[in-house]
C-alpha cells in the first residue's frame, strides 16, 4: 500500500530534477546552448568546410598485393602482349548504355600481360570525342552543339548535353583524335573491333589492394596498327630524357576475346602512385580537369573540385595550396608577380615546362582547350611545379615557331599551317569544321578566331594557338620581362637536348622500330613515320636558324 503524500509537500522543481553535476556547471552549458542557437540563426545557410593541415605522408589507399611479373611493363626494348577476356553479355550491356547516354561503366575481365594472368580486372572505355564514332548520329548531333554549330538547333544541343552526362572528366582531356605522326586522325572505331578501342585497365577495381609492378592503371591509347600515336611516344621520350617527369610507355599487341591482335601504345595513367612518385613521397599532385578554371572562387575548397582532382594524399592534404596559388596569381600586381613568383612556384621548373611545350609543338598544354597539366606541390619547399601529360596533340602546327611564337594547331598535318585563313587544312579528316581541330575535348573551348587567331598570329608568346586560349600563370610568366632570361636559358638547353643533338630524329627511328616489333608494320605506319620525321627535321632546321635559340 502506497503511503499518501503529505498535503503540505511541494512538487519537485525542474532544477531539482536535473543531475547534480549538471546543476553545478549550468553556466558553461547554458553559454554553449546560446552560442549554438546564435550560429544556427545567423550561419544556417553558410557551408562549413573542414581544412586539412596534417602533413602526413601516409596514403590510405595502399598496395597490399603487388604482382611482380616477368618483364618490366614499360621496357621499350621488349615487345609486350596483352590479352583481355570478358563476358560478351557484359560488353554488350556496357556498349548499349554508352550509346544511349554516354556512360562508361566498368566490366570485369581477365588479363594476361606478358604471360602473367590476373583475374577480375576492371576495364572501361576511355575518351570522349575519340569514341564519337561508336555512338552514331546522336553523338554527332551532340558534338555539333558542343562546338557551337548553329545548324544543330535544339535537338543537337539536347544530344550534346546528354552526351556529356556521366562521363569521367579526365577522359575529356586525353585521347581526343590524336595524331599518329603529329597530324590529326579521326578514328573509325567499332564495337566489332574491341582490340582497337581506347581502354582504361584498372588492376584493383574488383580486387582491393592489388597492383601489377606497382601499377594500378594502364591506359591503352587511341590509335592502332598504322595509326598508333608515334608523336605521343616521341614526346614522352624526349620529356623524360630532359629530366622532367613523364609517364612511362611501351608498345604492345592487344588481343580481346580471341580476336586478331592490334598494336597499341600503352601509357602509365596518372593516379595515386604516380602522384607519390612525382614528389618522392612528399608532394601532392593535382590534375587539372577539362574545361577547368584558374579563377579565384573564395576560400571554400569544394569550389575548386570541379577544376582540379587531387591524385594522392587524400585525407591528409586538400586543395588549399591550389586555392592560395590561384588567389595570388589573380591578385598580384605586375611588380609583385615579378618579385614574388619564386615564393609560390619553382620558376626554373616552370620555364622548362613552358619551353618544352613550345619545342614539342604541343597545341593542348596547360593553356590549351583540354587544360592538360598537373600541379605538383612540394610539402618541403611549399612551392609548385607544373608537369605535362597527354601529348597526343604534339607535333601539330607550324614547325618554324620560335620561343616567342604561338605553337597552335596550324595545318593539322605535320609542319603544316592553315595560313591563318581559318579554312580546313589540306589532308584534314572529312567533316572537320573549318577553323576547328577535330577531337577537341568536351567542355573545352576553341580560341576565338580559330587556330592562331583571326590574323594567324597567337596573342600569347609561346602559347598554344593565340586567341582566347591561355592560362593566367603561363601567360603572366611569359609576359613578364623579369623571366625572359630564365625562359630563354631553358629553351636553349632543351633545344640542344631535343634537336641540335639529333636525339629527336634518332628517337623517331627507335620508336618506329618499337611499334613494328609490336606488330604495327604496314604501309600506313611507314607513311606516319615519314610524316613525323619530316616534322622533326623541319623543326630542327628552323630552330637552327634562330639566333635567339642557338645563342
Amino acid at each position: 500500500m502506497t503511503a499518501p503524500t503529505p498535503t503540505g509537500t511541494r512538487k519537485r522543481r525542474l532544477r531539482d530534477r536535473l543531475p547534480v553535476r549538471l546543476r553545478q556547471h549550468w553556466k558553461p552549458v547554458g553559454a554553449l546552448a546560446v552560442g549554438l542557437a546564435v550560429m544556427v540563426a545567423f550561419l544556417g545557410d553558410v557551408r562549413i568546410s573542414p581544412y586539412v593541415t596534417s602533413a602526413s605522408r601516409v596514403e590510405a589507399d595502399t598496395i597490399t598485393d603487388d604482382i611482380p611479373g616477368t618483364i618490366d611493363l614499360y621496357d621499350t626494348s621488349t615487345a609486350h602482349s596483352i590479352q583481355l577476356t570478358y563476358q560478351q553479355t557484359d560488353f554488350d550491356k556496357m556498349m548499349k548504355e554508352f550509346k544511349e547516354d554516354g556512360t562508361k561503366d566498368w566490366i570485369k575481365a581477365d588479363l594476361v600481360v606478358d604471360g602473367v594472368y590476373l583475374n577480375d580486372v576492371g576495364i572501361r572505355l576511355k575518351g570522349n570525342s575519340t569514341l564519337m564514332s561508336l555512338r552514331g548520329d546522336q553523338a554527332k548531333q551532340g558534338k555539333q552543339a558542343r562546338q557551337g554549330g548553329a545548324e544543330a538547333g535544339p535537338q543537337g544541343q539536347a544530344a550534346g548535353q546528354q552526351g556529356q552526362e556521366g562521363q569521367a572528366d579526365e577522359d575529356a582531356q586525353d585521347e581526343q583524335g590524336g595524331g599518329r605522326g603529329g597530324g590529326m586522325v579521326q578514328y573509325d572505331l567499332s564495337a566489332e573491333k574491341p582490340e582497337e578501342l581506347p581502354w582504361l585497365v584498372k588492376i584493383d577495381e574488383y580486387v582491393e589492394g592489388r597492383a601489377y609492378q606497382g601499377e594500378r592503371e594502364i591506359s591503352l591509347r587511341p590509335g592502332s596498327n598504322g595509326q598508333v600515336p608515334l608523336n605521343e611516344a616521341l614526346s614522352l621520350s624526349l620529356t623524360d630524357t630532359s629530366g622532367q617527369k613523364a609517364e612511362r610507355y611501351a608498345f604492345t599487341s592487344v588481343e580481346v576475346n580471341d580476336r586478331p591482335a592490334a598494336t597499341r601504345l600503352m601509357v602509365e595513367n596518372p593516379d595515386t602512385d604516380y602522384g607519390d612518385e612525382a614528389g618522392d613521397g612528399n608532394a601532392v599532385l593535382y590534375k587539372a580537369r577539362a574545361g577547368s578554371s584558374f579563377a579565384y572562387q573564395g576560400d571554400d575548397p569544394s569550389k575548386y573540385e570541379s577544376s582540379f582532382k587531387q591524385l594522392n594524399k587524400k585525407g591528409s592534404q586538400d586543395l588549399e595550396p591550389v586555392m592560395k596559388l590561384i588567389k595570388w596569381v589573380e591578385n598580384a600586381s605586375d611588380e609583385e608577380f615579378a618579385r614574388d613568383l619564386d615564393q609560390y612556384v619553382d620558376v626554373e621548373s616552370l620555364a622548362a615546362y613552358v619551353a618544352t611545350q613550345n619545342l614539342l609543338l604541343n597545341f593542348d598544354d596547360m593553356a590549351g582547350p583540354g587544360k592538360n597539366y598537373l600541379l605538383r606541390y612540394d610539402l618541403d619547399t611549399k612551392k609548385f611545379s607544373v608537369l605535362g601529360w597527354d601529348y597526343n596533340l604534339t607535333f601539330s602546327g607550324d614547325a618554324t615557331a620560335g620561343p616567342d611564337d604561338a605553337t597552335g594547331m596550324g595545318g593539322g598535318m605535320p609542319g603544316g599551317g592553315d595560313g591563318g585563313d581559318g579554312q580546313r587544312p589540306s589532308g584534314a579528316p572529312e567533316g572537320m569544321p573549318e577553323g576547328m581541330p577535330e577531337g577537341l575535348p568536351e567542355g573545352a573551348e576553341m580560341p576565338q578566331g580559330g587556330p592562331g587567331g583571326a590574323d594567324g598570329e597567337g596573342q600569347e608568346r609561346g602559347g598554344p594557338g593565340g586567341g582566347a586560349a591561355e592560362h593566367p600563370l603561363k601567360t603572366r610568366f611569359l609576359e613578364t620581362d623579369a623571366f625572359d632570361e630564365v625562359y630563354l636559358a631553358a629553351y636553349q638547353k632543351l633545344y640542344q637536348e631535343f634537336y641540335a643533338s639529333g636525339t629527336a630524329a634518332k628517337e623517331v627511328k627507335a620508336i618506329a622500330g618499337q611499334a613494328r616489333a609490336a606488330g604495327a608494320g604496314s604501309e600506313e605506319l611507314d607513311t606516319a613515320v615519314s610524316q613525323l620525321t619530316g616534322t622533326v627535321t623541319d623543326r630542327a632546321a628552323a630552330l637552327a636558324k634562330d639566333e635567339q635559340v642557338t645563342g
